[in-house]
């Protein structure tokens, strides 16, 4: 699902709220995460997960054309744990058809 798709559920789901008034909302809770986690912060929702922020120390890589080393930089990634109601929905028996696991 993309925000757009995310958006117009919302919509079709509360016809009383005005489009652009749920793509506000939606922007402004996506924007909340985002500068949340900016301060590093942690962000749980309960019931679905948990946004944090983890470090990556710099390192030396290797270049797999070369082979060479090549310094890679500190930088910091998102990191997203899924909420133990999630996992359960998403490991129900039958959930998925075994085309869509592999």
């Amino acid at each position: 699902m993309i925000k757009s798709e995310l958006v117009q559920k919302l919509a079709d789901e509360n016809p009383n709220l005005f489009h652009r008034d749920i793509e506000r909302l939606v922007s402004i809770v996506f924007d909340e995460i985002a500068g949340s986690l900016a301060r590093g912060e942690r962000v749980e929702l309960r019931g679905f997960g948990a946004f944090s922020v983890k470090h990556r120390p710099a390192r030396v890589g290797r270049n797999p054309r070369s082979g060479e080393p090549v310094r890679i930089a500190e930088k910091y990634s998102p990191f997203f744990k899924a909420g133990k109601e999630l996992r359960d929905r998403l490991n129900k028996e039958g959930r998925f058809s075994a085309s869509a696991r592999s």
